[in-house]
């Protein structure tokens, strides 16, 4: 990253900082007036106003990073957005940090809208469209929908639904070449590591490590949650890394599972440089992927490994004898895996047997308190259906009125509570917009899904197959299972925000130059381009 005063570069709307007095005026104001309140929280021993002053430092750094060079910009949105959380921890609940994301975005919207209109970042057309188009038209209505207690509610869904939706041209004007997609795909695997490390360490020391000894009364249960098991009594923690909640991190662990598979894959049939850290990366989540205690993302976990194993020796590049490669690969990831469950096992023995235990008796089929059956099939039906029974389901009841936060805008904005929900995805899209959003929704998903899948068959022969399989399964689990089972994995703002932004990367890989490899950065095969059709 280029140093921010050093080779600071704005238009000429804005100036220049070394140019322009005005500006070498107001940084000079700024600095004194946070000097005397930096001192005014020292004297004062305000560890939380010391706290705010370095975020609001970090906040301003980061705005003129962003509008100086769109591309970093994103990479300190991408940051922010992980951590986010962890500040929020420590802060009270602050909600002006909470929305700390949107307004760094924002930033890297208007930065990249500059760059576009200066004709200096390519753009696309992406083939869902229209219903994509069609299903925002629908939600601007829903926000005024008149059984809205408040149209807070409705500007709320507004942003949880679209707001991270143009990352998608911003991920595809990022990749200009294959030094872009492995620094894209090298930092969020860099981010994922670090947060499963954390998230392994918080398991087996317990809620103590990494949360504050009294959080706010809002996340307080989120970040202290414990299981027992139904037969043995085991209790294990259900750890929360960085984030507020234990699910939050479980959801995004799978990300991070299909983005160190999909990296790694990649490495293997492009470039020896990187693969070490990438697998020692891989190593890392599945730990834990294995401490995390949530059933989910162990069972989500296993299966996406298996598919994206079985996809990788079907788009393996057979003909240029480089299958081996991909059964290298998988073997690589079991090898892992194994690796993974040994290290954990002979150090912190207890940790993993609790939970493996925990996992058997609620799992296990032949287990009398197994939940396995109920919780994927029985369970996600029922609250589908109960959808129904609310008189309002052929309309729905407004934009965001089931979603996550409303108890947030019931609490600021003094906004009536809305008092409806359900535990189903598709069954909170009824409530909210009715039959025919549903619908739309449905339409949306699988738009995309066989689009993205064309691309996908488009990769395939080519060293940049695993990354492109991962974005579409990962838009697919997104999308379609994980949303059906609860809206909440969609308006995750992590989850949302990769979406969007891998989505914009998958299509830019179709006309990606393979870029020739240095010296001794060969993987010892020549240099393949994509087949034909693809650019």
């Amino acid at each position: 990253m280029q140093p921010i005063l050093g080779n600071l570069r704005v238009s000429a709307s804005t100036g220049n900082l070394r140019r322009n007095p005005l500006y070498l005026i107001a940084f000079l104001i700024f600095f004194v007036y946070a000097a005397n309140k930096l001192a005014d929280y020292v004297i004062g021993d305000d560890m939380n106003g010391l706290a705010y002053v370095a975020l609001t430092v970090i906040v301003g750094a980061s705005t003129v990073a962003m509008l100086n060079n769109w591309r970093n910009g994103l990479y300190l949105f991408l940051t922010w957005l992980l951590f986010e959380d962890l500040a929020r921890k420590y802060l009270g609940n602050n909600m002006a940090i909470y929305f700390g994301k949107d307004f760094l975005v924002a930033i890297v919207y208007m930065a990249f809208f500059i760059a576009w209109r200066d004709k200096k970042v390519a753009t696309f057309r992406f083939p869902f469209r229209v219903p994509l188009l069609l299903f925002v038209w629908f939600g601007i209505m829903q926000v005024f929908n008149p059984a809205a207690t408040s149209i807070f509610y409705g500007l709320m869904g507004f942003k949880l639904y679209f707001y991270y939706i143009p990352l998608m041209f911003v991920g595809y004007a990022l990749i200009d070449s294959e030094k872009d997609l492995r620094r894209l795909f090298a930092i969020s695997l860099g981010l994922a590591a670090v947060i499963s490390a954390l998230g392994i360490a918080q398991a087996i020391l317990g809620h103590t490590f990494l949360n504050p000894a009294h959080p706010a009364a809002d996340i307080k249960d989120l970040s202290q949650l414990y299981r027992v098991a139904p037969i043995s009594g085991v209790i294990i923690y259900r750890p929360t890394s960085v984030f507020v909640s234990d699910g939050r991190f479980s959801a995004y662990l799978m990300l991070a599972l299909l983005i160190a598979i999909g990296f790694a894959g990649y490495l293997v049939l492009r470039s020896r440089r990187g693969r070490l850290q990438a697998f020692a990366g891989l190593v890392l989540v599945i730990g834990a992927v294995a401490l995390t205690g949530s059933r989910g993302a162990l069972i989500w976990g296993v299966f996406n490994a298996v598919a994206a194993s079985a996809a990788f020796f079907w788009g393996a590049p057979w003909r240029q004898g480089e299958a081996m490669r991909i059964v290298r690969t998988v073997q690589r990831v079991l090898l892992g895996t194994t690796v993974a469950v040994v290290i954990l096992l002979f150090t912190f023995p207890d940790a993993l047997l609790d939970r493996f235990t925990f996992y058997n008796e609620t799992l296990s089929l032949d287990s009398p308190s197994s939940e396995l059956v109920y919780r994927a099939r029985d369970y996600p039906l029922q609250n589908f259906l109960a959808a129904f029974d609310a008189p309002r389901w052929p309309y729905g009841y407004g934009l965001g009125t089931a979603s996550l936060g409303t108890q947030y805008v019931a609490r600021i904005m003094h906004a009536a509570p809305m008092g409806v929900g359900v535990e189903s995805g598709y069954g909170e899209i009824v409530l909210e917009l009715g039959i025919v959003g549903l619908v739309l929704w449905l339409v949306l998903s699988f738009s995309i899904v066989f689009s993205t899948w064309k691309i996908v068959k488009k990769m395939r022969g080519s060293p940049l197959f695993p990354l492109a399989f991962v974005i579409f399964w990962y838009s697919f689990m997104v999308l379609v299972p994980l949303t059906y089972n609860g809206l909440n994995t969609y308006q995750n703002f992590v989850m949302n925000a990769y979406l969007w932004l891998l989505i914009g990367v998958l299509y830019r890989l179709p006309t990606l130059k393979l870029m020739a490899q240095a010296s001794g950065e060969s993987a010892g095969a020549s240099i393949r381009q994509i087949p034909t059709g693809t650019h």
